[in-house]
């Protein structure tokens, strides 16, 4: 029993510094992250998503519906693809931690995708 909190808490902290890290990323405030409810109005900032969509996280099933939608929108403002996302969807805290902590950099809703970081070139076959 005593291990299981044990697990729960590194899980719980590893999460809110994956988010920290996202958002100072991000440019908004490393704080929010351990805000309930706040800090997924600034999740849905970053993703480029509407303000109003946090009531849906009030509905059930709608709620899941809503957090699928925004890790799919979350992934692409760092750099990253469809595969990333589904990771945000089913396994955040180890991915929320992966995006906080490598050299992505965000691209704001309405960036032009110049501004993304480019991809190393492919290595020529051999």
């Amino acid at each position: 029993m005593l291990f299981m909190w044990f697990v729960y808490i590194a899980v719980l902290v590893l999460m809110i510094v994956g988010m920290w890290k996202v958002f100072v990323k991000a440019g908004k405030p490393g704080w929010a992250a351990i805000i309930p409810f706040y800090n997924m109005y600034v999740l849905l900032e970053i993703a480029g998503k509407p303000g109003w969509w946090i009531i849906m996280f009030f509905i059930p099933i709608a709620n899941i519906v809503f957090y699928i939608l925004t890790c799919l929108a979350l992934a692409p403002r760092f750099g990253k693809e469809t595969g990333f996302a589904i990771g945000l969807i089913f396994l955040p805290f180890i991915f929320f931690p992966i995006m906080g902590f490598d050299g992505s950099q965000y691209i704001p809703p309405g960036a032009p995708a110049a501004t993304a970081a480019p991809r190393p070139p492919a290595a020529p076959p051999q």
